[in-house]
């Protein structure tokens, strides 16, 4: 120590002490200073903030990319499924068209028409409010278009429920 001092005698110089002790406070300032930078929370807050701000960006990006990824797919899936559904109805439609053709309806109706001609001399069958033609004449001619009704519609419906199962797979209720 008395090297450092510059004291010769062995005793240390009161101002070599005096500046010695100032060099250590200068240093241990610096000292200080070096880890309240390492340790300042403030700094190191706002760097946290800015790697947190940079992370959900991030991910905001790819989320955004997987959601417009799948709702690609999902229109697709969706469009082809529309295709498909709109062939199968098509179908569907010309079949009940042609159990309607085949089951002879329209024929039946000409087929009324003809009995009715040959029945009543008339071309067509009266009405309900024909006030020139009497009960008997109106509830024949109902019959007979009940009937045809009734044979046309229960083709529509069992052509429809054959439809409606080929596309969904269920029988309808």
């Amino acid at each position: 120590m008395s090297q450092k001092n510059g004291a010769s005698n062995g005793k240390p110089d009161v101002e070599a002490l005096r500046a010695e002790i100032k060099q250590t406070r200068a240093e241990l300032g610096e000292t200080v200073q070096a880890l309240a930078a390492k340790a300042g929370v403030k700094a190191r807050a706002k760097d946290q903030v800015e790697q947190t701000k940079q992370k959900v960006r991030a991910q905001a990006v790819e989320a955004t990319e997987k959601v417009r990824d799948a709702a690609l797919v999902a229109t697709d899936k969706v469009r082809h499924a529309a295709a498909q559904a709109g062939a199968a109805a098509r179908g569907t439609a010309e079949q009940a068209t042609d159990k309607i053709n085949d089951s002879g309806a329209v024929e039946r109706a000409q087929d009324v028409r003809q009995v009715w001609k040959l029945a009543s001399g008339d071309d067509d069958a009266p009405d309900a409010t024909d006030e020139n033609r009497g009960w008997g004449e109106i509830i024949i001619a109902a019959a007979l278009q009940g009937a045809i009704f009734a044979v046309v519609k229960a083709l529509v419906d069992r052509g429809g429920a054959t439809g409606v199962r080929k596309i969904t797979g269920t029988w309808p209720d």
